[in-house]
């Protein structure tokens, strides 16, 4: 019962550690997408579009391993 307890709270406490990462990457991905659009804006709407492409790939990571947690 206790070890069953202990490997649950270690799947919540990794799958926190293994959201860090996205969120960093997502993060690092807005500051790009600010920076490019600021010195291009007519490129804005491409710049923004390759964001969410990025974003949407580096939140699936997340996602898996939320999924993850609860299958393993």
């Amino acid at each position: 019962m206790e070890t069953t307890l202990i490997i649950s709270a270690l799947k919540v406490v990794g799958y926190g550690l293994a959201a860090i990462g996205p969120g960093i990457g997502i993060g690092i991905a807005a500051y790009g997408c600010c920076v490019g659009t600021a010195r291009q804006p007519e490129l804005a709407g491409r710049i923004f579009t390759n964001f969410i492409i990025g974003a949407a790939m580096a939140e699936a990571l997340a996602l898996i391993g939320f999924v993850l947690a609860f299958i393993l």
